[in-house]
């Protein structure tokens, strides 16, 4: 299946960064529609974290400014999932992230953030 141009998956896109914005990472309904029942996620600490842990924990979260991105790429797995890598940059450091998402809705079931180490 492979790599694919970023404009066959404006949607997921749009739905990661929004994923990444405060205002609807404080919106339980917003996030709830983004996040498949079976979403599982495992932080930059390493700590997995199930869909009501990541609900809950958004919910809570202080607000903040969505950080930069890039090096987005989309990998078609199947005719219903992308896997979406790219990188954020952070205050005091860069992070990859990873995630598997449903094209229909789209819905993310899966989420993980690596901490890239400095130099």
């Amino acid at each position: 299946m492979g790599e694919s141009d970023a404009s066959e998956y404006e949607a997921v896109q749009a739905a990661e960064l929004a994923l990444l914005s405060s205002a609807v990472r404080a919106d339980t309904e917003r996030v709830e529609s983004l996040l498949a029942p079976d979403f599982a996620e495992i932080g930059r600490s390493g700590r997995r974290w199930t869909r009501a842990e990541t609900v809950a924990a958004l919910r809570n979260e202080t607000p903040r400014e969505a950080p930069a991105t890039s090096e987005w790429l989309f990998d078609r797995l199947s005719p219903e999932l992308v896997l979406v890598t790219y990188r954020v940059h952070g205050a005091h450091h860069d992070s990859r992230h990873s995630s598997l998402w449903e094209l229909a809705g789209p819905r993310i079931r899966f989420h993980q953030g690596t901490i890239i180490p400095p130099g």
